[in-house]
């Protein structure tokens, strides 16, 4: 489907780029040819993972913690030096914690929130005013998660997720003048690292799998490839919009299957 130049002379920025579905979209994106940045708050993680993407392409790295503006502009500044340019962002990064919202911690809604809505925000804002509004032209593809009938077991996510949604949307319309594109993916239930913060007892995995229509989990490949065809030109008229990567999860009858 894809040429292996198809990604030649591009620059693309990954958050949450070492591990797991981010780690899959940025060996995808060398495998086609393009430059890599990742980021990521741990710095000796993310050092590996670099090093091991360098061997399928070129990739450097700068530890940032999205909620951090002033970590956000360092990213901006060894962009800068490093490429000279940027001409993808993926929002990947984010954190969450299966619980039921009645335990929820002040301290525990906040940094979801600031997580994965608010940093998102400030990561998509500062590329967009550094390179995307200036060279008027950008892609932009934020990851969020399987919200289309609420997200209860994590209530904090499923709220955060909804902004990003909403400010995929918003965010579609007031820069298309800039011609930057920018859409949402929604997973559902990913084989993936991520499915470790899921060990506290809310959910039962291995139920959950059940009630997905295809009887299956997702990869993080089948994420990395939507991913992909959003950045590249055969999507070229498609803006504003959040896909689902689900096997049909968010139609079934049980979106969760909780164990309590």
């Amino acid at each position: 489907m894809f040429q292996k130049d198809l990604f030649k002379d591009k620059v693309v920025l990954v958050t949450g780029g070492r591990s797991g579905i981010g780690y899959a979209i940025s060996k995808m994106f060398l495998s086609f040819g393009a430059k890599l940045m990742i980021i990521s708050r741990k710095e000796d993680l993310l050092s590996e993972a670099a090093l091991s993407l360098n061997e399928i392409g070129e990739c450097a790295y700068v530890p940032c913690d999205i909620r951090k503006t002033k970590e956000i502009e360092n990213v901006v500044e060894n962009i800068k030096d490093t490429y000279g340019q940027l001409d993808i962002l993926v929002n990947n990064a984010g954190g969450q914690f299966p619980m039921f919202a009645e335990y929820i911690s002040e301290n525990g809604w906040n940094a979801v929130i600031n997580n994965n809505l608010n940093g998102t925000f400030y990561m998509t804002k500062a590329m967009a005013n550094s390179f995307f509004i200036p060279q008027k032209n950008g892609i932009i593809v934020n990851i969020i998660a399987n919200i289309y009938r609420g997200f209860p077991g994590m209530a904090h996510t499923g709220a955060a997720r909804a902004g990003v949604d909403n400010l995929t949307k918003s965010l579609s319309v007031e820069w298309c003048k800039h011609k930057i594109r920018i859409n949402a993916i929604a997973p559902g239930v990913i084989n993936s690292s991520g499915l470790d913060t899921y060990e506290d007892g809310v959910f039962d995995i291995e139920e959950v799998r059940k009630s997905i229509p295809m009887q299956r989990l997702g990869t993080n490949e089948d994420v990395a490839n939507l991913v992909l065809f959003l950045s590249s030109p055969l999507s070229s008229y498609i803006t504003g919009e959040t896909i689902y990567v689900d096997g049909g999860h968010r139609l079934s009858g049980d979106l969760f299957k909780f164990t309590e």
